[in-house]
């Protein structure tokens, strides 16, 4: 297939090298430069919507909405390509999304993925999609590239969307029950590793209690995803759950606490730093 991918951080480079490898004809356009072995650079945003389908992996909102919709790019694709956006985006914006592409007469499919750079290079990410049956047909290839699995969310692309801020919520949450777990043991004369030991073991061997409990024990903080892209995600958790009229208590507790984090000046450390902060707070 030819396919467009707009967006090479770290996530999107890995995206757009592993699916060249696959065989496919992969241009790719990104705001700040850089190229990828493999992979065509293009001028335009334009250019990169003349294929059979377009990934994007933007920021946030806000980037999507001034490279893709305020700029006309949407209106100037190729007829019948499906866009695929991968990033985590608002519920609210995913919509947004939707009456945009059926307006352009072209195909829309919300795929956030799960997974962090080091999972997105060996193509093992889990894909979230949600849209039309016969758009994320036609992308299905596309998406077991660079995915390990492929998790049907349904027909309502934005339905993707809020399962993807769900569980990024739900990782803060287990990184400050694992802060304030050590700060509860270790009070008590129990050594961290040893306490993750056990609970790795026993009752959360997850991949997210196994990647940031390792963070915690080493105190090692550096970006794998920074503690600012956490408080965005945090954000629209609280949006979409304020949108739908639920009240949610843990949320607002760690949305807290990632803001006195950021505030404390991790801003650009990892998200798990928030776990730092916690047991530094309450040092005697």
């Amino acid at each position: 297939m030819e396919i467009g991918i707009i967006g090479l951080g770290a996530m999107g480079r890995a995206m757009a090298r592993n699916l060249a490898q696959a065989g496919h004809d992969v241009k790719a356009w990104n705001r700040s430069g850089g190229t990828v072995d493999g992979v065509a650079t293009v001028a335009s945003p334009v250019e990169a919507f003349q294929g059979d389908a377009v990934l994007t992996m933007l920021s946030d909102d806000d980037a999507i909405r001034s490279t893709l919709i305020a700029s006309g790019v949407l209106a100037q694709a190729k007829p019948g390509l499906v866009h695929v956006v991968t990033s985590t985006i608002s519920v609210a914006f995913a919509r947004e999304l939707v009456a945009a592409h059926e307006s352009a007469r072209m195909g829309y499919v919300s795929a956030p993925v799960l997974g962090r750079p080091d999972v997105a290079a060996k193509g093992e990410l889990n894909v979230l999609a949600g849209g039309p049956p016969d758009a994320v047909a036609k992308v299905r290839p596309l998406l077991d590239v660079i995915g390990g699995r492929v998790w049907d969310m349904g027909d309502q692309a934005p339905t993707a969307n809020a399962a993807k801020i769900a569980c990024n919520m739900m990782i803060t949450m287990a990184i400050e029950a694992m802060a304030e777990a050590v700060v509860l043991t270790e009070a008590n004369g129990l050594p961290r590793a040893r306490f993750f030991d056990l609970i790795l073991n026993t009752l959360f061997g997850s991949r997210s209690y196994q990647v940031y409990s390792a963070n915690i024990a080493k105190g090692n903080y550096e970006p794998g995803f920074k503690a600012t892209l956490g408080m965005k995600d945090l954000r629209l958790a609280a949006e979409a759950a304020e949108e739908a009229g639920r009240v949610l208590p843990v949320l607002a507790a760690v949305h807290a606490r990632m803001a006195q984090t950021i505030a404390a000046g991790m801003g650009d450390r990892d998200w798990s730093a928030m776990a730092k902060f916690t047991i530094e707070s309450n040092d005697p």
